[in-house]
Order: structure tokens, then sequence, then C-alpha cells
């Protein structure tokens, strides 16, 4: 197992944990794009990421982010929307990325919870517990 993995891992299993129960909505794909434009926006930032429908061929994936586009089923928990959106942000249009290691943490933590209301003591606590490391300074990765 690679170290991405086992970080990945551990935090699927946080997320399954503290980040799932607290947010049950469904975000239609209709309106997808909609809230990654607003989020983008609301960050600061310029030139969303595209969504678009996620291959039927990728049965085992949830949805996935690279800098220009995030590929997504029917419907999609608004959580996982804010996973997937950290992906884009700490991704380049050169195709690289930060993984699930301590940038992306620190950019899907304020997207939690600026975008989704989620008590940021308690995450941070909750991901210290879990072995996961953060970077709470962490800044997408396309602003240099």
């Amino acid at each position: 197992m690679s170290r991405e993995d086992a970080a990945a891992r551990r935090l699927y299993a946080w997320e399954d944990r503290v980040v799932a129960p607290r947010d049950t909505s469904l975000v239609p794909f209709a309106q997808l794009q909609a809230l990654v434009d607003h989020v983008w926006a609301a960050e600061g930032l310029r030139f969303p990421p595209r969504v678009r429908p996620l291959p039927r061929q990728a049965r085992r994936t949830v949805a996935r982010a690279t800098r220009l586009a995030i590929e997504a089923p029917p419907e999609l928990p608004s959580w996982v929307l804010l996973h997937e959106l950290a992906h884009a942000m700490t991704s380049t249009a050169e195709g690289e990325s930060a993984g699930h290691g301590p940038a992306f943490v620190g950019l899907y933590l304020g997207l939690l919870v600026r975008h989704a209301r989620m008590p940021e003591a308690e995450l941070v606590a909750s991901l210290r517990t879990a072995g996961i490391d953060i970077d709470l300074a962490a800044r997408p990765a396309f602003l240099g």
C-alpha cells in the first residue's frame, strides 16, 4: 500500500465517521455547477471547474476532480462535492495534485467550515485523533 493510499483510507474513514453524519443533503446533478460556481467565487477564485457526468464505467468511483473538471453522478452529497472542490483547488491545470495530503485536508476543512457550517474545532480535533495531517495555511495550488 502506498503512502497516498494509506492517507486516503484514513481520510475516507474519518469522513464516514465524522463528516457524513453531519450532512445528509444530496445535490441533484442539474444544480451542481451552480453550487461549484458559488463556492469557487466565495473562496475568491475565478474560472471554476466544469461539472460533467461521471462516466458509466466508473462504477467504484463516487466522484472525481481535477483543476478543470468535476465528474459527478446524478446526485451527490454536498460534503462529497466540497471534497472534490478541495481536489480541484489542490490540483493544477498540468495535472499535478496534492492527493489527500495536508494541503488538501486544510482546504477541505475550510470548505466544510465555511460552506457546510461544520464546527472547526471539533473537526480539527477529530482529524488529529485520526492521525491525519492538516496544513491550516494551505492555499489553492494554482495561486502560487
